[in-house]
Order: structure tokens, then sequence, then C-alpha cells
């Protein structure tokens, strides 16, 4: 269980370096965030094919074993798994989009921290009323302690820029819902869908979906201002954070309780609050500190007490 422990936390520490190295790109070129989404999507895409296949071939084996017949990718495409499958590309091209923008438009830091530690409570919450169950005395109070942390950390991005960078915050708070939606929907209606497959269609409807918004917006404009060192950030982005610490956090699910993985995936903010600091400078102050901790609690409570213990897919 310690392998599995320390993989999810190095898929956390992974995925963290999403927002920093796309803080260098959004200020050093004319790259849009809506462009980069889609990029990491297409650079991913081959990666999570091997492993769909991969994966296919071993159910294939395993049903042969005990004499049964594995159902053809053809078959899941065409049953009442694409709906769902379908959502989870819509929602996670939303949440590339609107958390990238807000990387873009606030700092790495506040914006993963909103964006990523706001969707399990927000999840504990509307289980509630998805599964029948009225929600218990923990989960309204983590709500609160979410709301209160969140306002502590917009209160010190505005005293640290000197200004409310509203819009920044509103894509945070957006990316924020659009992941709950994705959570929900991974967790209620993609049950019995292999993890692979579930991840390549996903990336792929995504990246269906992105592909005109970028084109229509002129997203594609801003590639003439990258360099060599550019496409390597891009190329870094959807192999280390993407591939690697996706199979990373699966691999060590297979090991690990569902609830410790939960609580471990939360380091993954404050990861990005740490690189933020150290890297781009970005300085949460005492006030900020204190929100992202009352957030983090927020989260872990949730997630031991609010939640499913099965556990969900990360985007």
């Amino acid at each position: 269980m310690l392998r599995g422990a320390l993989l999810i936390a190095l898929a956390a520490l992974l995925w963290a370096t999403t927002g920093i190295v796309a803080k260098f790109l959004f200020t050093g070129t004319d790259l849009q965030a809506i462009a980069l989404a889609f990029l990491r999507l297409l650079v991913a895409l081959p990666f999570f094919w091997v492993l769909m296949m991969r994966e296919r071939r071993a159910l294939s084996a395993e049903a042969r074993g005990r004499g049964t017949r594995a159902t053809s990718l053809f078959s899941l495409l065409s049953s009442r798994s694409l709906l769902p499958l379908a959502a989870l590309g819509f929602f996670q091209a939303g949440y590339q989009g609107s958390y990238l923008l807000a990387v873009d438009m606030t700092g790495a830091g506040i914006a993963t921290l909103i964006s990523l530690c706001l969707p399990p409570v927000l999840v504990a919450i509307l289980a509630a009323p998805l599964l029948g169950e009225k929600p218990g005395v923990l989960t309204i109070l983590s709500a609160l302690a979410a709301i209160l942390g969140t306002g502590m950390l917009v209160a010190s991005d505005m005293d640290t820029a000197g200004t409310l960078r509203l819009g920044g915050i509103l894509m945070a708070l957006l990316a924020a819902a659009v992941y709950t939606g994705f959570t929900l929907t991974s967790r209620y209606n993609s049950a019995g869908t292999p993890v692979f497959t579930t991840a390549f269609i996903c990336f792929f409807t995504a990246a269906l979906i992105l592909l005109p918004v970028v084109y229509l917006t002129g997203g594609f404009e801003g590639l003439g201002s990258l360099g060599f060192g550019h496409w390597l950030m891009i190329i870094y982005i959807g192999v280390v954070p993407t591939c690697i610490g996706y199979l990373m956090f699966f691999t060590g699910m297979k090991t690990t309780p569902a609830t410790l993985s939960s609580i471990i995936v939360t380091l993954e903010p404050l990861f990005v609050a740490i690189l933020a600091w150290i890297i781009l400078g970005e300085v949460l102050g005492v006030v900020g500190i204190s929100g992202a901790l009352i957030l983090t609690v927020a989260v872990i409570v949730a997630s031991l007490y609010g939640q499913p213990r099965n556990a969900s897919a990360k985007g």
C-alpha cells in the first residue's frame, strides 16, 4: 500500500507542474489557453490509445480464460455507455479550457486551489440529492469552510495583484463547476467501462470539441510565436503530467484504498502553491495561506465523510 500511496503522491506532484509550465508559455508567447488545452490532449491521445489497446487485449485474454466473449470496442461505443463517455469528454474539454484560462488570467497557485479544491466539496453536497440522502453536519461544515477558504484566497490575490482579477477567479470557479460535473458523471454513469478505454474516448471527444473552438477563436495563430523550447514545454504537459501522471495514479489506485487516495490527491493544489511561490514568485500571504489550509481541510473532510467510497477518474 505504501508504494501505491507514493505513486499517487508523485502523480499529484506531476499534475501540479501543469499550471507552472503553462504560465511560462502564456507569459512568453502568444499561445492562447484554449489552444494549449487542445494541444495537450492531442499529444496525450496516442499514449492513451496504446494503453486502451493493451487493456482490451488483457480483457479479451481474461474472457477467453473464463470461456466467455469480451465486449468489443465497437459494441461499447454503440451501447448505452457512449452517452456518459461523451459527457465526460464534454466536461473534460470545458475543464481543460477554463482551468488553463484561469491560470493565464490569474496565478497558477490560486487558479489550481480554487479549481481543484472546490469540486470534492461540491460533489459531497450534490451527491446528497442525487442519492436521495441528506448531507451530514460535517459535509455542511466542509462546504462552509470551502467558501471561507476560497474567499480568503480571493482576498489574498487582490492584495498581491493590487486589483480584483475577477475574470480569472470566475474562470477558476467555472473550472471547479465543470470538474464537479466530470466527477459526478464518472462516478455514477460510467461504472463497468474499462479505465483506459474511458480515458481515450474522453480525451478524444474533448479534443474534437476543442478543435473548432480553437479554430474559430483564432487560437492557431499563436502557434507562430512558439520556439523549440516552447514546443518542448507543450510536449512535457501532454506527456509527463497528463500521460505519466495518469498512469501512476491508476497504478497506485490498485493497492491504495479509495478514501486514502482521495486525500493524497489533495496534495496537488498545495504542490502548485509551493511551486508557484518558488518558481513564479507568486505569494499568497498569510491570508491566502490560511485560506489554502482551510480549503484543504474542507476537501479532506468531504473526501472522508461526504463522498462515495469508489474512486473517480482524474482528468
